[in-house]
């Protein structure tokens, strides 16, 4: 890396990422001390260096601080002073001693052979030799060091952006698909759709367009996840705040969502003002809204209902399109027995279970199908798993 190409890349941190240029300069210097002391020096000297963007040379010093024998430790037996940066004693006239170290430290007397008016506790500095190889040593280190906080500065930048987007959908394009699992690209930087997260049934080709929600932002020693997902009940929830300007402006509220990613979902809603229909809201005209969301589901079924406080009422909704004859609850076990018609069995059942099953999944109460005459009977536990209650 060339000195003008050095510049430009400070100047490009400085613009795009917000890194002040000295702040670069001062770890560069930071790195070529360490190297320094690694190859030349001792591990207890106090080293700096000052590197030249404009010639690319590196000057080295050895820094000492000039001490007297008050700032000292008393080796003498029971005056053992405190060592440097410990806390002082409760005396008021106690302070913080330090332990001498010639490579660090030098006496007053001595110090001021060299500097006449040199107070304790003042630096002197000391021209190092310098080596014929640090100007490709620097130029090294001084490339690993932007590398490094470039790096850093795109991880603190993706982490910043995107922690307060956790909830949202993005838009990406496929880059790659390994073993199932999709990565998205999003623009500045890459997002995964683990397998787990994708409607099943749904194939996914390189550079196709996709919306999808993030679920978590997961800051790693590689970098940050970005984990996304198009299963998660909370995607429908958001795509419908995009599709009904209602729920948008929060005059429609999803009270809570039951979803088997790829089949079927229900969704209960309700209205904050007297006017609105709320399932009329997510439907809209000739269920144009309704349409889109499920065009971008691939085809899910959704089922809209209204949320009551009723519980009753609540549940003879949930299991609908089927109609329930009775209800009888248990308030107690948060159970109950839905009486239905022999014809409407089978519906509110539905297929494999799924109507029922997401009914108690929708509501949180296990419920029972049963048929008057006894002839049939079927029971399910409310699930957590592939639900979420909006509050």
């Amino acid at each position: 890396m060339d000195l003008k190409t050095l510049r430009s890349a400070l100047e490009q941190l400085e613009e795009e990422r917000g890194i002040p240029q000295d702040k670069i300069l001062g770890a560069i210097e930071d790195a070529l001390v360490a190297a320094y002391k690694k190859d030349y020096g001792k591990k207890t000297q106090i080293v700096r260096a000052k590197f030249d963007l404009n010639t690319g040379k590196t000057d080295f010093y050895q820094v000492k601080i000039a001490v007297d024998e008050s700032m000292l430790e008393k080796d003498e037996e029971g005056e053992a002073g405190l060592p440097f940066g410990s806390p002082a004693s409760k005396s008021e006239e106690a302070t913080a001693k330090i332990k001498f170290n010639e490579d660090q430290h030098l006496m007053l007397e001595d110090a001021r052979k060299i500097k006449k008016d040199v107070q304790p506790g003042e630096e002197l500095i000391f021209p190092l030799e310098a080596k014929e190889d640090y100007g490709r040593i620097a130029a090294q280190t001084a490339k690993q060091v932007i590398i490094q906080r470039l790096r850093e500065a795109e991880k603190l930048s993706v982490l910043a952006e995107y922690a307060n987007k956790v909830g949202e959908i993005l838009n990406g394009k496929v880059q790659k698909i390994e073993r199932g699992n999709v990565f998205v690209d999003l623009g500045r930087t890459t997002g995964l759709l683990p397998y787990e997260e994708q409607i099943p049934g749904e194939h996914y080709h390189q550079g196709e367009r996709v919306r999808s929600y993030l679920a978590a932002v997961e800051e790693t020693p590689r970098g940050v996840n970005l984990r996304l997902s198009r299963a998660h009940p909370k995607f429908i929830e958001k795509l419908f705040e995009l599709e009904a300007p209602e729920i948008a402006n929060q005059l429609v509220a999803i009270k809570a969502i039951a979803r088997e990613a790829g089949t079927r979902a229900k969704i209960a809603v309700t209205s904050t003002h007297p006017n609105i229909d709320p399932v009329g809201a997510c439907v809209g005209q000739r269920g144009i809204r309704v349409n889109t969301v499920i065009n971008e589901l691939g085809g899910e079924k959704i089922d809209i209902i209204e949320w009551t406080e009723d519980p009753k009422e609540f549940i003879a909704n949930a299991l609908s399109p089927a109609k329930i004859s009775r209800l009888v609850l248990n308030d107690e076990n948060r159970e109950a027995v839905a009486l239905v018609t022999p014809d409407q069995f089978s519906l509110a059942v539905g297929k494999k279970g799924q109507n029922v099953r997401l009914a108690a999944k929708l509501t949180g109460w296990r419920i029972d199908i049963k048929s008057p005459e006894g002839t049939a009977e079927f029971k399910v536990e409310p699930s957590v798993e592939g639900s979420t209650l909006v509050q």
